[in-house]
């Protein structure tokens, strides 16, 4: 069984996968943002950007709110902290991982310098 908490971080990676996604949320963290505001610096209908909007809602990292008929979103940012934790984790993992394997090199270096020390 598949966690909430991984399909979350799934639904976190697959919204900031599109570069679109992206800029608008690179514009959210600045301050709250209507849809055409987020379309405008592409060539996107409203509809289109609306579509973006939502894959980042599914995500958690946009909240929108209807005042008329004007869609106002802002960032939330704590999908993206949760996101950075399991990032640093792999880090941390990979690094330690990345330790041992220069640990052994090391070894296999000093015994084959013994190894070319007792052959001369």
């Amino acid at each position: 069984m598949v966690s909430d908490s991984a399909v979350l971080l799934d639904r976190v990676f697959h919204a900031l996968a599109h570069p679109a996604r992206r800029a608008m949320l690179r514009r959210l963290a600045a301050g709250e943002r209507n849809i055409g505001e987020l379309a405008a610096p592409f060539r996107m209908s409203l509809p289109a950007a609306s579509k973006h909007v939502r894959v980042l809602e599914r995500a958690r990292l946009v909240r929108r709110r209807v005042v008329g008929r004007t869609h106002v979103c802002w960032m939330e940012p704590r999908p993206l902290a949760k996101a950075d934790a399991w990032l640093e984790n792999c880090r941390r993992h990979w690094e330690a991982a990345f330790q041992r394997l220069d640990t052994v090199l090391e070894e296999l270096k000093t015994r084959q310098k013994g190894r070319e020390c007792l052959e001369t």
